[in-house]
Parts: C-alpha cells; sequence; structure tokens
C-alpha cells in the first residue's frame, strides 16, 4: 500500500471543499488514515516549500498557505501517489481534466485548491513532515477486498 500527503489549502477550506475533496477521494476508493484541521507555521511551510526558495513566487507561497487552516490528511491504496494526483486534476487548473477536483472548482494555479505529493518518496517526507507517526491510523475497511485486487 502506498501513502501519499493531501493537502486541502487555504482557498479550498474558505470554500468549504474539504468534504468535497474527501468525498472524491472516498469514492475513488483511497483509504484516509491521518487528517488534522491546522493553520500552517511559517517554519512549516518554508520546510514544506524549500524547493521553491530563491523563486519569484515563494514568498506569495508562504503567505497564502500560512493565511488560513488546511486540512492535512494521508491517503493510502495501490499506487495512491498516482490515483490521487489523477483525481485532483493538473495544477494548472484550466488544463485540468473535466471532471478533476480542480477543473470543477478552480480557475487560477494560485488558488487551485489542493497540494498531493508528486512521488511516492515525496509523499513519504511530507507524510513525515506533516504527521508524527503516532497520528498514522492502521485500519482495514471491510470493503477494501473489493477494492483492492
Amino acid at each position: 500500500m502506498q501513502r501519499t500527503l493531501v493537502l486541502v489549502k487555504p482557498d479550498g477550506v474558505q470554500r468549504g471543499l474539504i468534504g468535497q475533496v474527501i468525498t472524491r477521494l472516498e469514492n475513488r476508493g483511497l483509504r484516509i488514515v491521518a487528517a488534522k484541521f491546522m493553520q500552517v507555521s511559517r517554519e512549516l511551510a518554508e520546510t514544506h516549500y524549500a524547493i521553491h526558495k530563491g523563486k519569484p513566487f515563494y514568498d506569495g507561497l508562504i503567505n497564502y498557505i500560512t493565511s488560513a487552516p488546511v486540512m492535512a490528511m494521508v491517503w493510502e491504496g495501490p499506487d495512491a501517489v498516482a490515483a490521487v494526483r489523477q483525481t485532483m486534476g493538473s495544477t494548472r487548473p484550466r488544463e485540468a481534466a473535466p471532471g478533476t477536483i480542480r477543473h470543477d472548482f478552480a480557475l487560477d494555479v494560485g488558488r487551485n485548491l489542493t497540494h498531493a505529493s508528486d512521488s511516492p518518496e515525496n509523499g513519504e517526507a511530507e507524510i513525515a513532515l506533516w504527521f508524527k507517526p503516532h497520528e498514522l491510523v492502521q485500519w482495514q475497511r471491510e470493503i477494501d477486498r473489493w477494492i483492492f485486487e
């Protein structure tokens, strides 16, 4: 089972779309193993987005992610990283496929509602940054045998 970090970013929280994101990921067949509603500290934001430090949009990104609460979650399933990213759609909402979260609910890249890990390795690193090991719940759903081959 692969795990990935998903954030409903401040615009998604402010627009009341947390439930939509959760519903779509659950409908897809993915299983939630951790969730917390939180205000992102500047320190966490700078660590999470360290790869973008020095880029023209970096300061705006930090200010944005710390501007309002986020819903941080960990999801798991077969090839979860790819499945979540496919469900979210392209980072640029106007390029996202119809039926994806970003296509259906967003217009601009700076307000694209969600973050999802871009690789299994980054998923594990991001999960470790946002969650302590004891916050991850190990569990099985009764329907998993009908979803996971």
